[in-house]
């Protein structure tokens, strides 16, 4: 019998997902230790058919809040998520996506069409201003190290071995 797996999804919100190509990387290294300890439940890049998103022990929150549909969506994902590890830079402090948040009150009048025409929220937001973050892993891209020893630390958390 296979042993017990960690139930992991990886989500996109604004960014560049740049950790995103970092983490594919980190599989190609790790597939076969990871293999046996990692089961995908959500994530778009390595799954061409995903359902809704139906909970993981951790879930990888990559990119910053942009629109109220991602505010609600992250609410979702944190309800369903044993684990949230926040992703990058984005994830962890709102930037470089959330520049336009220091915009001077001219530019901002100039951008605010856009703004409201696409649905963004009039602030930027990182992950956990929104929900809580049990980890975080900086960068842009994310920090290899930190987002080895978070993996390992959630591994160990749910008794993947």
């Amino acid at each position: 019998m296979a042993g017990k797996k960690l139930a992991v999804s990886w989500v996109t919100f604004a960014c560049c997902e740049d950790s995103s190509i970092i983490f594919v990387e980190l599989l190609n290294q790790h597939f076969f230790e990871w293999k046996e300890k990692i089961e995908f439940h959500y994530c778009r890049m390595l799954k061409n058919k995903n359902s809704s998103f139906d909970g993981s022990d951790v879930t990888f929150v990559e990119g910053a809040i942009a629109t109220k549909e991602d505010e609600d969506e992250l609410r979702m994902i944190r309800e369903k998520s044993k684990k949230i590890v926040a992703i990058g830079s984005c994830a962890c402090t709102g930037l470089p996506s959330a520049q336009r948040n220091q915009f001077d009150e001219s530019t901002k009048r100039e951008i605010m069409l856009i703004v409201e025409r696409f649905g963004h929220l009039e602030k930027v937001h990182p992950v956990k201003d929104i929900v809580k973050v049990d980890y975080q892993v900086p960068g842009c891209p994310m920090d290899e190290k930190i987002f080895l020893d978070t993996l390992n630390k959630c591994f160990a958390e749910f008794g993947i071995h």
